[in-house]
């Protein structure tokens, strides 16, 4: 039967894996091999896709997926093997070996290159935090490192540069993450890889480490969350492992720290050749797998280029296992057509002799049968585990009644703690730069520069950074949701939802990320397998609202709809999800067809954020928003305030132009620059309820979303009769000339949405060209966004009209 036909608390022995290609091999990778025990633990609230366990950790498939997977279920006839074997660990002669890092020069001799490579959720970037002293962010999912981190550090004398290299399952050519790391391992060759395994999940974070040991290079293993093993009540003689793979391993808990200097003390051992541990191994892949590798490991011994980067082993592995890029790179050989044919040929005899198993398929079941027969030697598992915290919490947060209205909820508290919350120290911080402005206008003399700092740097600056709060509290929040687990979930629950869109389900993952900052999450769609799903979420993704627009949010809402504040501001984002998800539709169908890519998701383990860990992120990105005031908002803010205070006229008043509001009975001849531009092109945004101050702050906020405030602020201040007023208050008063305000409620609600829908910032712009490869891509966002924003304005213009 299929695996899509068990229903839940049902289990059943995987027989073996139907379909093709990057499916069938990712699926192998994960751990879906024959004789393997699978349960069906729950489904999604709206029954697809379906929770599994297998080889203790849990993994979600689509119904369309489980459908290609052949099991009998449980009780039956076919035990669940591990298929342990004998004499799986065999030494390699030396002629397999490739230059280690005891060749490299006497004057590099103190300084140590470290990569960190792992599953995700093994805990790497927490190790490289604690090591380097970084702060990069722990995300709880796969595919939240989708970049190289460097970082360095001394210890016992030695200098280390260490790299955390992203999250991979195996080193293969399926993901982006994958050919990363497998480029950085041939380009940059480290002198010691320390490869981060969870402890508690050492079956499937042990497949990455078979390749690794397949590429014979120095290497160290931290076994990771090791505390979290001894919890559960399973014992493991590592030591034991380690002397039979040829690999020192160490206990870690990265979390607290716990092991990271013996860590580096045993990789300094192995750097130095000193490591009584170390030798080099072969996982055996049995005899006839074996004679099939060695016709082409001799071959691929004869190029000596080609030993340069990895070991003839672990190329003719992936040869075998018709691995895109290792072809590629041996077509390049002078004899690789007969390299080719050889494998062919191998690959021929090897399936005729075994009908029904293809070779990459045998592979996995051999390395998964070495770890099984490794771990059946060194590690005695509890017998009688009980329900695990996380199996609870899912009982809940995922049950097809709970699930969305938990998810809403949660969401809608992070927007209310964002606002009401944030409006406390907003406006301690609002009162502050207040009194910073009336002290630079009372004792500076008149002059222009008493004009530049009071309105243009003060009045600029200070219209943003009392926002600061705010986006503290939003990042804290996103940044639990993804330490704990919970956003995995949220993905989950959602995919079915995300599928009718034509996305895959891992696009919500960026999508949430994007309500912190667009460019990151964009990076972040590198974890999406499917191309056109990866350029769909990346176009749609800065219709989802970052924090960068937070302070309009909290200044037009706090002004105008105080009573109504979250309502107000749960809608606005809904607003851009809804055009998110329009748009994505629109994409799949009128361009990019259809995509059936599975949806393969571990679901990793609930826990506790740490306090430091949470404010370490929290804090990291306040640093970036403080940084950003003082640069780009800096700048943009001095520049607005001149364009605002020039051409200086003989017939004006000495105040700023300012005070010349936008009015056709205005005498344009004492217009500053920024109001002849505001007017030139404020006939395109009347219809929206736009005078030429919002038009140019709209226009201000192309470079980046936070000077659009700041803009206000330097075009809402300078008159001395209200130098004591706040931004808010200004934006209510009647304009001299029309004895109007020029924002009303109708006039604020199209703003928003104007600003939530319009241009992306150019760091988004060159993010999406960068990503997808293509600059058309980047123009499209510009002027569809545009568009669409204006549109949506505009209707949002007239219907605030009616009811208001």
């Amino acid at each position: 039967m299929r695996l899509s036909q068990l229903t839940t608390g049902e289990s059943g022995v995987i027989i073996k894996i139907l379909g093709h290609g990057a499916f069938r091999k990712r699926m192998i990778e994960m751990g879906f091999v024959r004789g393997h025990e699978i349960k069906v633990l729950m489904a999604a609230p709206l029954r697809d896709p379906v929770k599994y366990e297998i080889m203790g950790y849990e993994v979600s498939l689509r119904h369309s997926e489980a459908d290609l997977v052949e099991v009998e279920p449980l009780p039956s006839t076919i035990p669940p093997e591990r298929f342990a074997h004998t004499n799986t660990v065999t030494e390699s002669s030396s002629a397999d070996n490739i230059p280690t890092s005891s060749n490299v020069n006497a004057e590099r001799h103190r300084v140590i290159n470290v990569a960190l490579i792992g599953n995700p959720n093994c805990g790497k970037t927490s190790l490289f935090n604690i090591a380097s002293g970084a702060r990069e962010h722990v995300g709880n999912y796969s595919g939240v490192t989708v970049d190289a981190k460097y970082g360095e550090f001394t210890h016992n004398g030695y200098h280390f540069n260490i790299v955390d290299l992203p999250g991979t399952y195996s080193l293969a050519s399926y993901s982006p993450e994958e050919l990363y790391v497998r480029r950085y391992l041939r380009n940059e060759a480290p002198d010691v890889i320390i490869n981060v395994v969870d402890g508690s999940n050492l079956e499937r974070n042990l497949y990455l480490t078979t390749e690794l040991i397949d590429m014979d290079r120095s290497m160290v293993i931290a076994l990771n969350m090791y505390d979290e093993l001894e919890r559960s009540g399973s014992r493991l003689d590592y030591r034991t492992l380690g002397e039979m793979i040829g690999v020192p391993i160490i206990p870690t808990a990265a979390k607290t720290g716990k092991g990271v200097s013996e860590l580096f003390d045993t990789v300094i051992r192995v750097y130095e050749g000193t490591e009584a541990a170390v030798r080099h191994v072969h996982v055996s892949l049995g005899n006839q797998l074996e004679k099939a590798l060695s016709g082409i490991k001799d071959e691929l011994k004869a190029h000596p280029a080609v030993e340069r980067h990895f070991s003839p082993r672990y190329l003719a592995i992936k040869l075998l296992e018709g691995d895109a890029e290792v072809q590629h790179q041996v077509l390049s050989l002078p004899d690789a057509d007969h390299l080719i044919k050889l494998r062919d040929k191998s690959v021929a005899e090897y399936e005729d002799s075994n009908p029904g198993i293809d070779i990459t398929a045998a592979i996995a079941d051999e390395k998964y049968g070495f770890i099984a027969g490794a771990l059946a030697e060194t590690m005695v598992k509890e017998e009688n585990p009980t329900a695990s915290s996380t199996h609870i919490i899912d009982t809940i947060v995922t049950n097809k009644l709970f699930g969305f209205p938990i998810f809403i909820a949660i969401m809608t508290f992070i927007f209310w703690a964002t606002f009401y919350i944030g409006s406390f120290p907003m406006e301690w911080i609002e009162s502050l730069v207040t009194w910073l402005g009336n002290i630079s206008r009372e004792y500076l003399p008149d002059s222009w520069i008493k004009d530049l700092i009071a309105d243009g740097i003060i009045g600029g600056v200070g219209g943003v950074i009392v926002f600061l709060p705010n986006i503290l509290i939003l990042y804290a929040c996103i940044s639990f949701m993804e330490d704990s687990g919970y956003m995995a979930r949220a993905a989950f629950i959602m995919d079915k939802l995300m599928h009718r869109l034509g996305l895959h389900g891992k696009s919500f993952i960026p999508l949430v990320m994007g309500f912190g900052c667009t460019v990151p999450s964009i990076m972040a769609t590198r974890s999406i397998e499917s191309r056109s799903s990866r350029i769909i979420t990346i176009l749609i993704n800065p219709f989802v609202s970052c924090s960068a627009r937070l302070p309009i949010y909290v200044l037009l809402i706090g002004t105008f709809f105080p009573n109504h504040a979250t309502l107000v501001f749960l809608s606005i984002y809904l607003t851009g999800i809804f055009v998110a998800g329009i748009t994505a539709r629109l994409l799949r169908k009128l361009w990019f067809g259809q995509d059936e890519t599975p949806f393969v998701m571990e679901l990793p383990p609930y826990r506790v954020p740490t306090f430091k860990a949470t404010m370490r992120h929290m804090w990291g990105k306040g640093e970036q928003y403080i940084r950003k005031m003082g640069g780009i908002i800096l700048v943009a803010s001095i520049i607005v305030w001149a364009l605002n205070y020039f051409p200086r006229h003989d017939d004006t008043i000495s105040a700023p132009a300012t005070t010349s509001i936008d009015d056709s009975e205005i005498n344009t001849a004492t217009d500053s620059y920024l109001q002849m531009a505001g007017k030139a092109v404020n006939p395109i945004m009347e219809p929206l309820g736009f005078n030429w101050r919002a038009t140019v702050a709209a226009i201000a906020g192309v470079p980046a979303k936070e000077i659009v405030v700041s803009t206000l602020g330097v075009l809402y201040t300078g008159e001395e009769e209200v130098a004591e007023s706040t931004l808010s208050s200004r934006l209510t008063e009647p304009n001299p000339v029309t004895h109007r305000p020029d924002f009303t409620p109708a006039v604020a609600i199209s703003f928003l949405v104007f600003i939530l829908l319009y241009c992306p910032c150019i760091a988004t712009i060159t993010a999406v060209v960068r990503e997808t490869g293509n600059p058309r891509y980047g123009l499209f966002s510009i002027i569809y966004n545009t568009l669409i924003a204006w549109t949506f304005a505009f209707a949002a213009y007239r219907i605030a009209l009616l009811i208001t």
